[in-house]
């Protein structure tokens, strides 16, 4: 499964601390080794089920978010740094880990993906953050995981998290107006 992992996500290359980097790698093994779902699923299926017949897959939308959110964090660094402190590592892993509790929000029927029964009762931030928790990712990632998404409005984002939520929202609101 590791092999899949690190296939999926090149970008976890791009986490400097190493406990992190397999911290992050782990959560994901877990997700994957607990979804209905198989690593290449996620190269396949939509990364939302609320647009209909979305046109981007999970990964081609989660992979576009880490890549958001890491050039944005180095630009907020070179402009805003000398006032504004920001760690880029969990910017990357929060970027990577945002959804990861997704892929048990799904199952295939008929060939077709759809919200399984799990997604019905806990949406991806509770899950992410549980895996996340389980595998060793630091309060500060998992703060990331956890206020990514509508539920992160109810609390005070930090810096990172602030990134990944518009790195987040930026690939998916473009999607969601075209659907009308």
């Amino acid at each position: 499964m590791r092999e899949a992992v690190e296939r999926l996500w090149p970008e976890l290359q791009w986490i400097e601390d190493d406990d992190l980097r397999e911290s992050t790698t782990q959560t994901w093994i877990k997700a994957l080794e607990r979804s209905p779902l198989d690593a290449d699923d996620l190269n396949h299926i939509p990364f939302t089920l609320l647009i209909p017949d979305c046109p981007a897959t999970f990964m081609e939308h989660k992979r576009c978010v880490v890549h958001i959110a890491r050039k944005s964090a180095e630009v907020m660094q070179e402009f805003l740094g000398r006032g504004l402190s920001i760690d880029l590592d969990t910017v990357v892993a929060g970027a990577i880990l945002a959804d990861v509790g997704k892929p048990l929000e799904y199952e295939i029927v008929d060939g077709k993906p759809q919200q399984s029964a799990r997604g019905k009762a806990l949406r991806h931030p509770f899950t992410g953050v549980a895996i996340a928790i389980e595998s060793g990712v630091p309060d500060a990632v998992c703060h990331i995981i956890a206020a990514h998404a509508a539920e992160g409005d109810l609390v005070k984002r930090s810096t990172e998290a602030t990134i990944v939520h518009h790195a987040d929202f930026m690939s998916y609101v473009p999607f969601k107006n075209l659907a009308g």
